[in-house]
């Protein structure tokens, strides 16, 4: 219970990864606000989670700063202060790039990086106004290093988040706020089965990479999250975690033509 006593703010946490970080953070003792375009999936993950005395939602969209401005405002009434803000929202579109429309190239970087961005402003803001400092957390993606021509706008839009963290890692520290990311691999949720997993080959391609042999589980990455917040990643900032079930330490393959 190292977080016992903390205020959370997590983005896009109508399932996936974000549901996964709010239950970590409520059984670690965190009084938690999520947030989500999906009302609907909001309040089904509210009841789910079943903490009416540590739990408040809010329905936004982060690519809207005054959307992120309100979840942080939340989190403030609700609960007197904001510790730890996780930027989680984000979405990925499987896409040839000769394809890619101006509006969907804004879409995905809006929501993905824009989002993030407000996140670290308002957070930040808070953090500074209260004393005390903060921990900011950016969830990026084995993307932000790796070329995959099929998601392009995804892999820009976490490229951008490594560069984010970073300078706000810098920016932040005279303040006593660690700004840090983390950067999963293929993880089980509704994204990948919908922009990744879009076949059996490409299930079969994905794991032919990842060493570990399976997709990794939100409650994976939750966990690291939940380090990252604590005080055990003390003298932790500016950096990106993997939990990618060692996707990064393979090389990726490309079709070889027979001469």
């Amino acid at each position: 219970m190292k977080l016992s006593g903390k205020v959370a703010a997590i983005t896009g946490a109508a399932r996936g990864i974000g549901k996964a970080c709010a239950k970590r953070f409520l059984d670690d003792g965190v009084k938690v606000v999520i947030s989500d375009v999906d009302a609907e999936g909001l309040a089904a993950t509210a009841a789910e989670l079943a903490r009416p005395d540590a739990l408040r939602t809010i329905v936004g969209n982060v690519a809207k700063r005054s959307d992120v401005d309100q979840l942080v405002a939340i989190a403030v009434k609700e609960f007197g202060r904001l510790d730890i803000m996780v930027n989680n929202a984000g979405v990925a579109r499987n896409r040839d790039i000769l394809e890619i429309t101006e509006a969907e190239f804004d879409e995905i970087i809006g929501i993905n990086l824009k989002g993030a961005f407000f996140g670290v402003q308002a957070a930040a803001r808070q953090m500074i106004a209260q004393g005390g400092g903060g921990v900011i957390i950016n969830m990026s993606s084995v993307n932000a290093l790796l070329a995959i021509p099929a998601l392009a706008t995804y892999a820009m839009s976490k490229g951008g988040m490594k560069q984010l963290t970073s300078v706000a890692a810098v920016a932040l520290a005279p303040h006593n706020i660690r700004v840090v990311a983390v950067g999963p691999g293929t993880i089980l949720t509704d994204m990948v089965a919908s922009s990744i997993y879009t076949s059996e080959d490409a299930r079969k391609t994905v794991m032919s990479r990842t060493p570990a042999g399976r997709g990794g589980e939100p409650s994976e990455v939750a966990s690291v999250v939940a380090f990252l917040a604590s005080d055990d990643a003390s003298y932790i900032t500016g950096q990106t975690i993997y939990p990618d079930g060692g996707r990064l330490i393979l090389n990726y393959t490309v079709p070889v033509k027979d001469k």
